[in-house]
């Protein structure tokens, strides 16, 4: 979820039953605006996940099992532009059985980040990194921190801390059953920027 200048927020959904390894299926992207209507802005998404909003007003979202990250620009009313590739990691996933979607996934977009050179710091949830890309696809930079990596967000004084939310997987069962989370922080080059 990202919520804009105006206190709109744009919250993406699974669209399936992921504890239960059931088959993929697309799921749409809501809008929640601050009088509490809410409305579907996008569908067809791959798992719309971490979201950022660009300083020039384009909603960046991670579609997490569709090896990629989708742009929409944002008019003023709320409403969203076309779909449009940002990012391309590989082809989505032809076979929608849970086991082959997690075959076919090369990087899955989890939780993200922007930051002041338009390049999105990006949570790989089945690749056990954080990656920064740029425009395209194109990974600039890998930090592996030997844990599962499920969020990112840049802060601190200056904006350059990357925090990282890792845990060893993210089977709910397992997690109930063993408190493993951490939260993890490393310094990088350039601050943060966009929304939020």
């Amino acid at each position: 979820m990202v919520v804009d200048a105006q206190g709109r927020a744009y919250v993406g959904s699974f669209g399936f039953d992921l504890m239960g390894g059931a088959d993929l299926r697309t799921a749409d992207l809501l809008r929640v605006d601050p009088d509490g209507s809410v409305s579907v802005v996008a569908r067809d998404l791959y798992f719309p996940n971490g979201s950022v909003i660009t300083d020039d007003g384009v909603l960046l979202v991670d579609e997490t099992l569709g090896n990629r990250v989708s742009a929409f620009d944002i008019a003023s009313d709320g409403s969203l532009g076309q779909r449009r590739t940002w990012a391309s990691f590989g082809d989505v996933p032809a076979d929608p059985a849970f086991a082959a979607v997690l075959g076919a996934v090369v990087l899955a977009p989890d939780g993200c980040c922007l930051d002041a050179e338009g390049a999105l710091w990006v949570a790989d949830a089945v690749g056990g990194r954080v990656v920064r890309v740029a425009q395209g696809g194109r990974i600039l930079e890998e930090i592996h921190p030997g844990t599962g990596v499920f969020a990112c967000m840049l802060g601190g004084g200056d904006g350059r801390t990357l925090y990282l939310c890792a845990a060893p997987d993210f089977q709910e069962e397992a997690r109930k059953a063993a408190r493993e989370a951490q939260l993890l922080s490393v310094r990088v080059d350039v601050p943060h920027a966009g929304r939020p």
